[in-house]
């Protein structure tokens, strides 16, 4: 790649990444309500976006063979409660992740 290239890909980079912060603002200005699909879409797509991750991690999980899905359920648990305990994502994120890391580390080799 050129150098030209170069800068001309950093340079698209940088306008789709300010257009997707920016557009927002000025399509939905504060003078105008926010129109009700926007709404219902900012209040439910969070929740489909995780159930749909969710179903992504786990759609290659054998219960059949190897650790039977033992870990990846396990970490699912133990996200379900950090998440009821303290009701932070972040930490039901982190605590859920390093679980699974350090099951499938050292515990199912």
């Amino acid at each position: 790649m050129t150098v030209t290239q170069q800068m001309v890909t950093i340079g698209l980079c940088v306008l789709g990444t300010m257009l997707t912060r920016f557009l927002p603002f000025i399509v939905f200005s504060e003078n105008r309500e926010t129109p009700s699909f926007i709404q219902y879409i900012g209040k439910y797509l969070p929740s489909a976006v995780f159930g749909m991750l969710v179903i992504y991690c786990l759609k290659d999980v054998s219960i059949f063979q190897g650790t039977h899905g033992l870990p990846e359920f396990l970490s699912i648990a133990v996200t379900a409660m950090l998440h009821l305990w303290k009701r932070q994502m972040l930490l039901s994120i982190a605590g859920g992740t390093v679980c699974y890391m350090l099951l499938l580390h050292f515990v199912f080799i």
